[in-house]
């Protein structure tokens, strides 16, 4: 076989070099060509390794080197020395090389035997120690280069010669030297390509530069060095990243035109352009980020059309690649030829209604959005129902009907949804004006109540009209989950921006941007105290304020370790018990953000959630949710969280790691199909989401000299993202079915909305013992007109599988759950026997009375398919979540009460404070502006051994539409002082005076403060009274029994003793100003009547207790007289009556 003849250089020296003719294989049985013995005056360089051997072989050049490590390698090595990265010599490989050290190492795959690539090689240069002045000899002139050896398309070596003029002296430097080279360009017809730079290459898909070589750096997500990432051009590999990072190409033209693409597993692929340059050597710096899963930005909106109108459905999707394919679903059927993010219907027909969705897929996943309903109404049908649905309101304590013995009265209401309005013929995503259907027409009656009249306005018809504008916000606390603290002046994020601030006691307030579906928002400590946490926040999607309690886990205290060492982090936090997971940290694993490797001590910082601690899952970040392969937003079950915080000792540095080990105990692992399934995930901050970093397989380890122990062991990176889980994926899913009230009547028109009910999914223990031993899930959902669904892990063949604590909240008030204790009453808790034996219902204090009774726990058993009693709620399969939300009130379900204090509002306009979407537009209404609820309240101080109540009447004043009507009327009971034996106060709760409805003028609202039996009035606030006799006119006050003014129209504060909060949502607005009032100052607040702090008026009143029933007496001794109410025991009643006749001693409000 005829070789080529190539010049070999391993070791060799500028004194002597051997030509060798043919290829140099390191199985030749003949001696190391010159080897060079070092003397005194020369070093060995460390070992180099640049380049990976993909692509077209392994090229260690010392161009490339000197790029990387400038001051590393000497101007003129005097000789190069290679090895595999196994420490095999090269000339012992049996592989074709070439060297030369004054340009380098290469090894080209092509020329090695079939099969076979080469090796990944590492190379050193012998250096001079040191400058020092030499007589050098006399090189005569380089001679011509060697015509280049290559085949059309392949890359060969040309080479070029030199010879020593002197005979004493010796010459330095090198008598040969080399450069790659580019075969002839390989025939092809029909190549129409212009190369504008270089000539064009054999293939005819891009254009080669032959003198031009280009040197990279890929970075991962983080900044840690991404070896094995592909270099592609028009999808063609070209190389492959070596373990630095680092790639070389030979023969790229930078004209500005050659673009490549670069990709590595769990990234987002990233296209390059190289830069124009005249220079022979180019570099690019490249930092990839993550792949980002798709996610649903909006979803399709519902809509109501008419018969032959078009409707258009729109799905906008997000993510890194962005989705490549659309498809869409009527009915969960596949729609064909709909492939585009936009569905559009034109003429519709009646069999064209129902749900749509679409799903949206690409190489990142794929992502299903919510249902839309399109509702189809006939071209001549009413598109709402004209007749009201029966509401009932509670009427003031004397004004009983004895029409209908009870104290409430029906004044009708239009249920709330979408209906075919006044539309143009433009074809849209959202509709330009939203049609809802709502009140048509009222009509005023008069009641007669206990010496007066008293109006009320009832609901007659129902039509399509414009739906109320409304904005929806989430307000609350971010505190410490372990003692309170709050988190002061922290940072809230929504999407990567910051949108909001904590205040000095943790307080928040954020308006949901609009057409947000899933609100994300994260939490950041300027202190460093607490772990940033992401929490999904539930909202009124209908608008109103949702208040939330947000529990921060308090960061661990760093400790030191050397990062030249193997570390490992023990976390489990509760006491007495085994390590739940361990972290191993390799040596030279940590990096800075540059991607630099870091060197010395790191302060690690790592806070596990302990799912074996209850308490802490209140404190668990997101909602703990993926998307499964086929787009389906799934739940997981988690068995542990840990935030890490890696840091530099010295500069307080944050920094990444490598290959981290973690090591999950299986014996934490009670259920064992979960052995299988468990994997580790890292949340996505901006969508709230769980993504899988890997999966974790058993393998047995010794701990100690004798213990052997079985751990789930999986490899992670710790790079941008810092919070990790170890879940897996549960499909044994249900819904549970709860509703809330105002009182323990539990009537069906007194149900609360936008009350925050929670769901912790206990874990059984082995043999799924109805013993729970820890949480694996946390959920929570809002209080709509109908209740709320909440998800839920369920078992059919075992009731006691699963098992779920369930709690509710309002405002930052705990609801009240129905006992289970002394005695169980299935129609009080709303789920009838036997399911309810089955269920195992039990308040928190079924065994202890002085727990709290804020809370229940279940056995969350699925409903059989052949028992009909479990068919009707509390528990329903998952894929019945329609059922459940629209189940009918006689429907089981489970029951939270809130105590509504002792207080009563009546507005002679009915309009439900929870939903802003009932508000309706007439000047009598209490709230003149839906986007912009004012309270006021009066403070009023009582000097008696008892708790009187006091009353506002309110009516119109100064507005000639309005004056001498009635707005409404409120009753609160006075609070007695804590400290004071025969004080006590009150919070009053007023119309504010201001603009009305049509914004034409203002109204100063007549009121009245009366406060109940034998008072007399003895003090008015000075600053008040002086400010009502310079802001005429001024109201009459003759009867000392009362007090009577007009309304200021401006905001007056503690000094006065006037209260005023101006909000978004009525009930924040009643909740801050009510606040103050009982703190007695304009800017603070508190849950204790401060009675002596900024009082408007005084009133005495008589020592005796008066005859006359409170509205809280008259209500709760004639439930009997109640034809809608539930039956009670009678120790039940007599529970009750002793709380409304016994005097409170307790100064906490309620509210």
């Amino acid at each position: 076989m005829s070789r080529r003849p190539f010049l070999i250089f391993l070791g060799i020296t500028a004194a002597a070099v051997l030509t060798v003719q043919g290829s140099w294989r390191g199985d030749n049985k003949q001696s190391n060509p010159a080897v060079y013995h070092s003397d005194d005056d020369y070093e060995w360089t460390t070992w180099f390794n640049v380049d990976h051997p993909g692509g077209r072989g392994d090229y260690e050049q010392l161009d490339a080197i000197r790029f990387y490590y400038r001051t590393r390698v000497c101007e003129t090595p005097r000789a190069i020395e290679a090895r595999t990265t196994e420490w095999v010599p090269a000339r012992e490989t049996g592989e074709t090389v070439h060297a030369d050290p004054t340009v380098g190492f290469w090894c080209l795959n092509e020329e090695q035997s079939p099969g076979q690539n080469c090796s990944n090689y590492a190379v050193r240069f012998l250096c001079p120690k040191e400058r020092r002045v030499n007589i050098q000899g006399i090189w005569s002139l380089w001679s011509n280069w060697s015509p280049c050896p290559a085949l059309c398309g392949q890359v060969g070596v040309q080479l070029r010669y030199r010879s020593c003029q002197s005979q004493s002296i010796t010459c330095n430097g090198p008598k040969i030297e080399g450069k790659p080279c580019n075969g002839p360009e390989c025939m092809k017809t029909d190549c129409y390509l212009h190369c504008v730079m270089g000539k064009v290459n054999a293939d005819c898909d891009a254009c080669m530069c032959e003198e031009h070589i280009l040197l990279g750096s890929v970075r991962s997500a983080g900044g840690l060095t991404a070896e094995g990432a592909a270099i592609l051009r028009s999808g063609k590999l070209l190389t492959l990243t070596d373990h630095n990072g680092h790639f070389r190409i030979p023969g790229i033209c930078p004209d500005g035109n050659t673009t490549l693409t670069i990709s590595l597993q769990g990234h987002a692929t990233l296209d390059v352009v190289v830069p124009i340059t005249s220079e022979r050597t180019s570099v690019l710096s490249v930092q990839l980020k993550r792949a980002e899963k798709l996610h649903v930005v909006s979803n399709p909106r519902s809509k109501a059309r008419r018969e032959g109108q078009s409707a258009a459905f729109c799905c906008k999707v997000a993510g890194t690649p962005p989705p490549d394919k659309y498809q869409w679903f009527h009915n969960n059927i596949l729609m064909e030829m709909q492939s585009e993010s936009t569905l559009v219907l034109k003429d519709l027909r009646p069999e064209q209604a129902g749900e749509y969705y679409c799903r949206a897929s690409g190489p990142s996943g794929a992502v299903k959005t919510k249902p839309a309903t399109l509702k189809i109404i006939g071209r001549e049908e009413q598109s709402c129902n004209p007749k009201p649905e029966p509401h009932l309101i509670r009427l003031p304590h004397d004004c009983y009907q004895k029409s209908t013995n009870s104290f409430y009265y029906n004044v009708g209401k239009c249920p709330s949804g979408t209906c075919a309005g006044q539309l143009d013929n433009a074809i849209r995503c959202k509709d330009n004006v939203a049609y809802c259907c709502g009140v048509a027409r009222m009509e005023e009656r008069q009641l007669t109540c206990q010496g007066y009249q008293l109006p009320t306005m009832v609901v007659t018809e129902c039509g399509c009209q414009k739906c109320v504008e409304t904005k929806a916000t989430v307000y609350g606390r971010a505190i410490a989950a372990d003692n309170g603290e709050p988190m002061r002046f922290g940072h809230i994020f929504m999407n990567g921006v910051r949108i909001s601030r904590t205040g000095y006691k943790g307080t928040f307030s954020v308006q949901v941007p609009p057409d947000t579906e899933r609100l994300v928002l994260t939490f950041v400590d300027n202190m460093q105290k607490f772990v940033n946490t992401t929490k999904v926040l539930p909202f009124n999607t209908k608008g109103g304020a949702i208040y939330h309690e947000i529990k921060l886990l308090r960061k661990k205290a760093p400790v030191t370790i050397s990062s030249s060492e193997t570390n490992t982090l023990d976390l489990g936090e509760v006491e007495g018990q085994d390590t739940m997971v361990q972290i191993q940290i390799p040596p030279h694993s940590f990096y800075k953000e540059n991607g630099e490797v870091f060197t010395g001590n790191v302060n690690a910082s790592v806070t596990f959630l302990d799912p074996r601690d209850v308490s802490t899952a209140a404190a668990a970040s997101s909602d703990l949710n993926f998307i499964g392969g086929e787009g389906d937003l799934l739940p997981l079950r988690t068995y542990g969280m840990f935030s890490v915080d890696f840091r530099g000792e010295e500069n307080n540095e944050p920094l990444n790691a490598g290959e981290v080990k973690v090591f999950l105990d299986s014996a934490q692992v009670k259920m064992s199909e979960h052995l299988s399934s468990m994997k580790l995930w890292s949340l996505n901050p901006e969508t709230g989401l769980w993504e899988e970093e890997g999966s974790l397989q058993l393998e047995k380890k010794k701990r100690g000299k004798r213990e052997e122990r079985t751990f789930l062991i999986g490899n992670m990176e710790i790079r941008e993202r810092r919070l990790f889980n170890l879940d897996v994926p549960e499909n044994r899913r249900c819904y549970v079915k709860v509703r809330a009230f105002r009182s323990e009547r539990f009537m069906p028109s007194e149900q609360v909305e936008g009350v925050v009910v929670s769901l912790i999914n206990m874990e059984p223990t082995a043999g799924y013992s109805s013993n729970p031993r820890a949480w694996g899930r946390f959920d929570s959902v809002i209080t709509g007109p109908n209740g709320a669904c909440l998800p839920a892990f369920c078992d059919e063949r075992k009731p006691d599988a699963y098992s779920a604590y369930m709690m509710a909240n309002l405002g930052g008030e705990e609801l009240e759950a129905v006992p289970s204790a002394p005695k169980l009453n299935p129609s009080l808790v709303g789920v009838p026997q036997p399911y309810l034996s089955k269920l195992n219902y039990r308040r928190t204090d079924h065994e202890d009375p002085r727990v709290k009774k804020t809370a229940f726990s279940i056995n969350v058993a699925k409903p059989g398919p052949n028992a009909a009693e479990e068919s009707n709620g509390p528990v329903y399969a998952f894929e019945k979540l329609k059922e459940c939300e629209e189940a009918p009130f006689s429907a089981a379900h489970f029951r939270f009460s809130r105590v509504e204090g002792d207080r009563y509002d009546y507005n002679t306009v009915p309009f439900n404070e929870d939903d802003p979407m009932s508000w309706t537009e007439d000047y009598l209404s209490w709230w003149p502006k839906p986007l912009e609820y004012r309270a006021c309240y009066i403070k009023v101080k009582i000097n008696s051994p008892h708790e009187i109540n006091v009353r506002s009447r309110n009516m119109g004043g100064t507005h000639p539409k309005t004056v001498g009507q009635l707005y409404g009327l409120r009753d609160s009971r006075s609070i007695r002082d804590m400290e004071q034996a025969n004080v006590s106060a009150v919070c009053l709760e007023f119309k504010c005076g201001g603009m009305l409805y049509d914004q034409d003028r203002v109204d100063r609202t007549l009121v009245k403060v009366i406060p109940q039996g034998s008072c007399r009035r003895d003090h008015v606030n000075a600053m008040l009274q002086d400010y009502l006799v310079n802001h005429l006119p001024l109201a009459v006050n003759n009867d000392t029994n009362e007090f009577t003014m007009l309304a200021p129209l401006d905001s007056l504060g503690h000094n006065y003793g006037i209260y005023t909060e101006t909000e978004q949502d009525p009930r924040t607005a009643k909740e801050i100003a009510l606040g103050r009032c009982f703190d007695g100052t304009s800017d603070g607040t508190s849950r204790v009547m401060k009675t002596n702090e900024g009082v408007a008026l005084s009133f005495t009143c008589g020592d005796r207790e008066v005859t006359r029933q409170s509205v809280f007496q008259a209500m709760q001794s004639s439930q009997s007289q109640i034809a809608t109410s539930v039956g009670r025991g009678d120790n039940r009643k007599a529970r009750r009556r002793q709380r409304a006749n016994t005097p409170r001693r307790s100064g906490k409000r309620s509210t």
